[in-house]
């Protein structure tokens, strides 16, 4: 029996996390210097896997509906920062620009993994 690949729905999730993450990475940094502001970083994305399941097909309207994955109902939680300034800011631009390029990271990966999964998937289909 052949079973549906969730690829495509896994690295949506991923994408969602990172645009999140990244909202939260430019926020810190646009904060930078604000007195008291608190750097806040969002739970990493393993943790939001755990948290969510496949989804049911619903084959009838009276079925009950799971939500979806949303990233904006991530809470962001203090992250562990390097340092605080004498005005009790606790953001780091170093940590920040690395958090940043992780990002990048991460979406440049997932995309070339959707590349090579079409790549494959047209190659499957035209024999």
């Amino acid at each position: 029996m052949v079973e549906p690949v969730y690829l495509f729905d896994l690295v949506e999730k991923q994408r969602s996390w990172l645009s999140a993450r990244q909202s939260v990475v430019a926020q810190n940094i646009a904060n930078a210097n604000t007195p008291g502001y608190k750097a806040v970083d969002v739970a990493p994305f393993s943790k939001v896997l755990d948290h969510s399941a496949l989804e049911l097909a619903g084959t009838n309207g009276l079925h009950i509906q799971t939500a979806a994955f949303d990233p904006r109902a991530s809470s962001p939680k203090e992250g562990a920062n390097w340092e605080t300034s004498l005005s009790g800011n606790s953001v780091s631009l170093e940590q920040e620009m690395m958090k940043s390029g992780e990002i990048r990271g991460a979406f440049s990966l997932s995309t070339n993994i959707m590349k090579s999964f079409h790549g494959m998937w047209m190659a499957t289909l035209k024999g």
